[in-house]
């Protein structure tokens, strides 16, 4: 066996990160949880890039004769208030918000990440007064903050990305930054700090390599909350506008039927659900199989 050449496969940084990829992915399957969190979560995915050819009507077709039809074998979910195919609007409706919060988490965990990194290696007053910041800002209600800035610049896709990302990056500030206050102080750091790197060189060889799992399962978790807040501003009429179907403004126009036609808003309800407990089930499994523990606290 030529073990000369499996070592150096095996020490190419593609074949590694691959090989930790994958076994991962297999511990993460080997536990419930994560079995049954990654199946919803593929599922979803793979309805919401197949959605438009599986769909049985037009999403945008009205039929009055149709109106709060209950489900039957021709509309399998029934009908809305303005006669359209719920099955239809609820296959599309997590399009947007899973297109939307699949950018925007990357986005918050990167910088999140990155300034938290920075602020557990330098300390000081720096740190002391940007985390004081960060606790202001976080004691305020988060709708509030994000009402008033989309109420201000808009509430297209290009507002709600960078909106998203910014305001669910600042909570990351604080894990990244627990997660570098336990990895500073040690030997491997202090000795590139003798050997004269900068802390840039420092973040990206010594620091951020060993607070990727924390921030993985972090960016799980915030991308769970960017689909509630989402859902959320559509439900209020800051998010999709009609008569683009999503989940939460599929949610507000039923409410007022739930007592005669409520297939029209459990559907919906469901889907988000089954979405939101596949997520947080598969980052439970991933916090499990890397060895995070969420409920450690971060140094004040």
């Amino acid at each position: 066996m030529n073990t000369a050449g499996l070592s150096a496969d095996l020490s190419r940084p593609g074949r590694t990160r691959s090989a930790g990829l994958l076994h991962v992915m297999r511990e993460m399957l080997s536990r419930p949880s994560g079995a049954i969190g990654l199946v919803l979560v593929m599922a979803h995915l793979a309805v919401a890039l197949a959605s438009p050819w599986l769909v049985p009507f037009d999403y945008k077709a009205i039929s009055a004769p149709l109106i709060l039809s209950p489900p039957d074998g021709v509309h399998w979910f029934g009908t809305d208030h303005l006669g359209r195919d719920v099955l239809t609007r609820t296959l599309l409706g997590g399009r947007e918000a899973i297109l939307v919060t699949l950018v925007a988490t990357p986005l918050a965990v990167l910088w999140g990440g990155f300034a938290g990194v920075y602020l557990g290696l330098v300390g000081g007053r720096l740190d002391d007064v940007l985390m004081r910041v960060v606790d202001a800002f976080l004691a305020l209600p988060w709708i509030l903050k994000m009402l008033l800035l989309i109420s201000t610049f808009g509430t297209g896709i290009q507002v709600l990305i960078p909106t998203l990302a910014v305001f669910y990056g600042i909570p990351v500030i604080r894990i990244a930054r627990a997660a570098a206050h336990n990895v500073v102080a040690r030997d491997f750091v202090l000795s590139a700090r003798a050997r004269g790197h900068g802390r840039l060189a420092i973040i990206r060889t010594e620091l951020l390599p060993n607070v990727l799992d924390a921030l993985m399962v972090e960016g799980a978790m915030r991308w769970s909350w960017m689909l509630l807040a989402f859902s959320s501003l559509s439900f209020l009429g800051f998010g999709v506008s009609p008569p683009t179907p999503d989940w939460g403004l599929m949610v507000a126009d039923s409410r007022t039927f739930l007592a005669i036609a409520p297939w029209a808003g459990l559907y919906p309800m469901a889907a988000l659900s089954s979405l939101i407990i596949g997520i947080n089930l598969s980052a439970d499994a991933l916090a499990k199989t890397l060895g995070v523990d969420r409920a450690q606290k971060a140094p004040i």
